[in-house]
């Protein structure tokens, strides 16, 4: 018998704000390889808090980077 086990890796991505005052703390939101995110499958409230990690970068949010989940 020959069976052959056909394994394939999911990998899903985030795109992390991390907090600039509280270390370890940040906010994440799903995008691809390269950091896009898809805002029009996003809720409002997951639309708002993306725009609004996007402006506090440098302020109370470091830069974001692409991170595997």
């Amino acid at each position: 018998m020959n069976s052959t086990i056909n394994s394939q890796v999911i990998v899903c991505y985030e795109l992390y704000f991390e907090s600039l005052l509280q270390p370890g703390r940040g906010l994440a939101f799903p995008c691809d390889a390269e950091g896009h995110v898809n805002m029009d499958a996003m809720s409002a409230r997951a639309r708002n808090n993306y725009l609004f990690a996007r402006a506090l970068v440098g302020i109370e949010l470091d830069i974001p980077r692409v991170r595997t989940t």
